[in-house]
């Protein structure tokens, strides 16, 4: 018997419920810091929609960046989409806001525990044109040229979705 097609998506499923405990092992840390030896490592896609990041660590790491949650952190906070976070890279404090959902791994070596993630395509967006989309629609509604939306091609995204 052929394997049916899995239309539910059980791979996406479980890396959403595996995100929740990336949220509560953050959020613990936010509530009440880092118990005993637990320390993070999160790595994250810097251009995924909704990173907030500082343009020189953007420069420094456009694809993704590894950030260490262990002994110098402030304002850590773990929201329903997004983790916030200040860091200090060459000595200056950087806030940074993360969706989950840019996370491709999580891994805190205090335990031996980790987790990684797939981004699917349709999601790994490139920031700067995102920004750039946001920039051209800000100038066009701040100047009152209402200019029509551009027809383009429309993508069917199941060409892209793993089998």
């Amino acid at each position: 018997m052929a394997a049916t097609e899995d239309q539910m998506r059980y791979d996406l499923m479980a890396q959403e419920a595996l995100r929740g405990v990336v949220r509560a092992a953050i959020a613990k840390a936010a509530e009440s810091g880092m118990p005993g030896s637990h320390h993070f490592y999160i790595t994250f896609n810097t251009r995924f929609a909704g990173v907030t990041i500082d343009e020189k660590l953007l420069e420094k790491y456009p694809e993704e960046i590894t950030i260490v949650l262990e002994h110098q952190f402030w304002d850590l906070a773990a929201l329903d989409e997004h983790f916030e976070v200040t860091l200090s890279f060459d000595g200056a404090p950087k806030y940074l806001s993360v969706p989950y959902r840019a996370v491709t791994s999580f891994h805190d070596p205090a335990v031996g525990f980790g987790l990684k993630f797939e981004i699917p395509a349709e999601e790994n967006i490139d920031i700067s044109a995102a920004n750039a989309k946001t920039e051209e629609v800000k100038q066009s509604t701040n100047t009152g040229d209402l200019a029509p939306a551009a027809s383009g091609d429309v993508v069917n995204l199941d060409a892209f979705r793993r089998k």
